[in-house]
């Protein structure tokens, strides 16, 4: 606290000190007052109200210990106000330090949100958009091929079908023949045989 004094102490000082030689050529003496105004007024006030002695002042005791007593209170009030400009300012940080921590949660669930809408669900599973619709093309480039393959495959069992039905016919057709020239063959078989039991019976 000693050290906040000291500096504001020091820029006060300061301040008086530029602010003086300006207000010699402009405050009137009539406006100056050693219990109103400014403290640079009241600086003022006492030096030119004070008696020369060579190259010195001489003030009054009472005016200086009435300006320590107003300079005190006005550090006193600066400390105050500094305190409550730190106190403004540990409540913005605080503000600043909530705000960035809601920045974040709020990034971080917009990203979540961008993950969730750029990407699909497969089986329980999240994969990207780019991925899902790979995945999905692949499975139907599989399932066309698949599809041309039982269509060749079904139109080469039905031309081995149809092959095998034609040899089936013409086998039945050869089974046709074959038994129709055997049974030609077998009537005549019998009727030379009958021929030649009716010529036996007519010899005996």
């Amino acid at each position: 606290m000693t050290h906040v004094k000291q500096i504001a102490c020091l820029i006060l000082t300061i301040s008086i000190g530029m602010q003086l030689s300006a207000q010699t050529k402009t405050t009137p003496i009539q406006e100056l007052s050693l219990n109103d105004g400014t403290i640079d007024n009241q600086f003022e006030y006492v030096i030119r109200r004070s008696n020369s002695w060579q190259d010195f002042k001489v003030i009054k005791k009472n005016w200086m210990y009435t300006l320590k007593a107003h300079t005190i209170d006005s550090l006193n009030a600066l400390h105050k106000e500094l305190e409550s400009t730190q106190g403004v300012v540990a409540t913005q940080k605080t503000e600043i330090d909530d705000l960035r921590s809601n920045l974040n949660n709020t990034q971080s669930t917009l990203d979540a949100t961008n993950l969730e809408k750029d990407s699909m669900a497969l089986f329980g599973l999240q994969m990207s958009k780019g991925a899902y619709n790979t995945l999905m093309w692949s499975i139907i480039a599989a399932l066309f091929a698949l599809f041309i393959i039982f269509v060749f495959k079904f139109k080469n069992s039905n031309s081995v079908t149809r092959a095998a039905k034609r040899a089936l016919d013409e086998t039945e057709q050869e089974f046709e023949e074959h038994r129709r020239v055997a049974l030609e063959r077998e009537q005549k078989v019998r009727r030379q045989l009958q021929d030649e039991i009716n010529k036996q019976k007519g010899l005996s």
